[in-house]
């Protein structure tokens, strides 16, 4: 005997009674009807199960029977639009047919919803694999014959017609109608995706059961002689199609009923079979209740994370929740979890990747979660349920996304997501959260202009005011000294780089303290922020850092710069004429010698690095070429003894300098040694300038001309000629016989003390170079 298992699913469902069965059925078939009113399931008596078992197959009637019932019952043709409409249906959505099942659902719901009883109300689906049938059964309100004929063998012209040109413009335009058919009333249609013969048995209240049969091509009804097998409500038989076996197959339903319709307000029960004794029996599907229906003060803190982890598959409880119902121009309701860790891949595609974490229903039946714009894209991490009445039902992903109420929900949903933030313990904020999701915070201040100053109250960063603990922005403006108007900040490859650049060296000795930026988005953050708390940002590294000084302090500066006016000309007109703007003395340095700063609206070191990097892996960039290209200031730290020694040296007369590199050369031919051979205080300026540009952060352009400089200083200071070549190995010669070396010994000896004079010369005229403050 073949074995015959019948998987059941007894779900919300009611596929014709959604294209409304009662004296409220809009003849349109949209499903806007039900807005507003109580989704509270509604019950039956304890006997329902046991007769929708043996009603739910149509096995009472035998071959013969069923023969003699299609040929006594009424033949009807459907509408001329209603049989285009379904050749579209099945020609477009032929790759996604597993919708069916959905729209099933969706409208055995809404014929559920209608009855309002005080007993359990169920739905049951099986399947019959051996006759490839699949059977769902509801206890909603059921059809009448006049109903049955009229629901599903006609609709609205006005709606249909409004389907056909939706359906024929998406098409033309190449988006997915996979959704549309629930938009217009007509998902009960989809059945024939996967079925070649649809028979419905219904019976209401208010008649007697009757069987609607039809192949797609026209249809029939009869009354049914089996009498009320049924009670109340209404059984769709699926006669499947070959290539559709697989719907019969209890994973597949299941998984289906779990993406579809998990929080559907009735139970779903799946007809399967237990493991003892293999006995068969109802399989409650849905039981994951929607808890963002139940108020917040009604829903445990362990239901939250129950839901939680059995909604989002993680295995950790969530760092923060929040549970609301907004109202007003679009109603909904809505969990959000922040969860412990960053998703896997959280900044892969950043922007393009597909965000499944917020999952749209519309009065529990899920819509869709394949697409970006329901959560700006630095909120990806946020992992959440949506729930609207008010949205059409099963509106598509692309109607969605052009729908008003969207940017309705989306802007509340950042405002409750943001107040969630703001309410983590700063503790579990600053150890955790910042350190999972504080780049994603940044972005936000990048990217989103409405919630800027929101999201600036959430950065934390390193500063210098402790080792260990990051700040706020309004911890930092709370300690700001009297009469500091500006945030400083500088900006570094690490913490290391940031406090031990020259640019901070004056603001650490006073005491201010000084934000360290060391992500490579930091900078980009900053700049978005011009301000905060009415304080703006000020970058140490460019120009505009000044300090408040009284009279006598800005007489002795004025008196440095027209002392220094000589030093800072040359080198802007000779020495540096073609890498620097000008050249001035610093009030930001104590240690260091000088530093190259840029203009307010050019490139900081560390900003020259992160786009010069980001231009290599894009390729050319005119506007990187441009930046990079800019002349920058020089400036100089008056105290340092080598920036005043370069100022004795360009103070030297001229003739004096004339005859002293005369004298000097003339003793220097037999050391092969010329005037290029000294260090010139233009060989001093360049060597200055190429170390302060490495010291304030930006990348030489010719890395072996320094090199070659810094060299030929090393050889001249340890007395090294110029044109000493590197020590050769000696090449290996057969031994001979001894020979009579002592002359050239001799001639060797009065080579060295020839030399040896000529060096000690050499050191007399340094010396007097020095008294000549050359």
């Amino acid at each position: 005997m073949k074995r015959v298992w019948v998987i059941g699913l007894l779900f919300a469902l009611l596929a014709f009674a959604a294209v409304k069965a009662d004296d409220e059925f809009d003849v349109d078939g949209t499903v806007e009807e039900d807005l507003g009113k109580s989704r509270d399931g509604s019950r039956t008596d304890d006997e329902v199960v046991q007769r929708e078992e043996e009603a739910i197959q149509l096995d009472g009637l035998n071959a013969a029977q069923i023969k003699e019932l299609r040929e006594k019952s009424e033949k009807h043709a459907f509408q001329a639009e209603v049989n285009r409409m379904m050749k579209l249906i099945i020609n477009s959505l032929y790759k996604n047919k597993e919708i069916f099942l959905r729209e099933l659902i969706s409208n055995a719901s809404d014929a559920l919803d209608k009855i309002r009883l005080l007993s359990l109300t169920n739905e049951d689906a099986m399947s019959d694999k051996e006759k490839n049938m699949l059977h769902i059964t509801d206890t909603g309100i059921g059809m009448t014959k006049e109903e049955l004929v009229k629901n599903l063998g006609t609709i609205a012209k006005s709606g249909t017609s409004e389907f056909l040109n939706k359906m024929t413009e998406m098409q033309e335009e190449e988006q997915s109608t996979s959704e549309l058919i629930g938009q217009f009333g007509v998902g009960f249609y989809s059945a024939f995706l996967v079925a070649d013969k649809v028979i419905v048995t219904s019976k209401h209240n208010n008649d007697t059961q009757h069987i609607w049969e039809s192949d797609s091509n026209q249809f029939s009804v009869i009354e049914d002689p089996r009498g009320d097998t049924l009670g109340r409500g209404t059984t769709i038989t699926l006669v499947l199609k070959e290539e559709a076996s697989d719907y019969l197959e209890l994973e597949t339903i299941k998984n289906l009923v779990k993406k579809y319709s998990q929080f559907i307000n009735f139970p779903i029960y799946v007809w399967a079979s237990k493991v003892e004794k293999t006995v068969w029996d109802w399989e409650l599907m849905n039981d994951i209740k929607p808890i963002w229906q139940r108020p917040a003060k009604e829903v445990e803190e362990d239901e939250y994370k129950a839901f939680y982890k059995t909604f989002s598959k993680d295995n950790d409880d969530p760092m923060a929740h929040i549970h609301f119902t907004a109202e007003g121009e679009v109603t909904f309701k809505s969990i959000l979890f922040v969860p412990t860790s960053a998703p896997r891949g959280l900044f892969d595609e950043y922007g393009s990747k597909k965000n499944d974490y917020i999952k749209l229903f519309v009065r529990r039946v899920f819509i869709t979660d394949d697409f970006n714009d329901m959560m700006p894209k630095y909120l990806n991490f946020i992992k959440g349920v949506v729930d609207s009445d008010d949205l059409p039902l099963n509106v598509s992903r692309e109607t969605l996304q052009q729908h008003k109420l969207l940017k309705v929900i989306r802007k509340k949903l950042v405002r409750k997501t943001l107040d969630m933030i703001k309410k983590i313990a700063e503790e579990q904020y600053n150890d955790k959260f910042w350190k999972e999701f504080g780049t994603n915070i940044k972005l936000g201040v990048i990217e989103d202009h409405s919630n800027r100053t929101r999201l600036a109250k959430l950065l934390r960063f390193q500063t210098s005011n402790s080792e260990t603990d990051l700040a706020s922005l309004e911890q930092y403006v709370e300690r700001m000294k009297e009469k500091q108007d500006k945030i400083y900040f500088m900006a570094g490859t690490s913490r290391k780089e940031a406090e031990s650049s020259p640019f901070v060296e004056k603001l650490l000795k006073k005491g201010y303290e000084v934000i360290y930026l060391t992500e490579p988005v930091d900078e980009y953050c900053i700049q978005a922020l011009p301000e905060f708390d009415g304080k703006r940002f000020q970058n140490v590294a460019k120009e505009g850092v000044k300090f408040d000084e009284s009279e006598k302090t800005k007489e002795k500066r004025e008196a440095l710069e027209k002392e220094f006016e000589p030093l800072t000309t040359w080198l802007k007109d000779k020495a540096l004429k073609d890498k620097i703007e000008k050249a001035v003395l610093s009030q930001r340095l104590t240690n260091s010698p000088c530093a190259l700063v840029a203009s307010q609206y050019g490139w900081s070191g560390n900003m020259e690095r992160i786009m010069k990097a980001q231009a290599y892996q894009t390729g050319k960039d005119i506007s990187t070429n441009y930046y990079a290209s800019q002349k920058k200031t020089l400036e100089l730290n008056p105290k340092h003894p080598l920036v005043k020694q370069l100022l004795n040296r360009v103070n030297v007369s001229l003739t004096t300098v004339i005859f002293v590199y005369l004298y000097y050369i003339h003793y220097m031919n037999k050391l092969k040694m010329d005037q290029s051979e000294h260090i010139t205080a233009s060989d001093l300026a360049v060597v200055l300038f190429e170390t302060a540009t490495l010291r304030s952060g930006y990348q030489l352009a010719d890395t072996k001309a320094y090199g070659d400089r810094i060299e030929r200083m090393l050889r001249l200071s340890l007395n090294v000629p110029l044109d000493e070549q590197i020590e050769e190995e000696p090449e290996e010669e057969p031994e001979g016989p001894a020979e009579d070396d002592s002359e050239d010994k001799e001639e060797t000896v009065d080579e060295d003390d020839d030399e040896e004079t000529v060096r000690r010369l050499h050191t007399l005229l340094l010396e007097d170079n020095v008294k000549l403050r050359i």
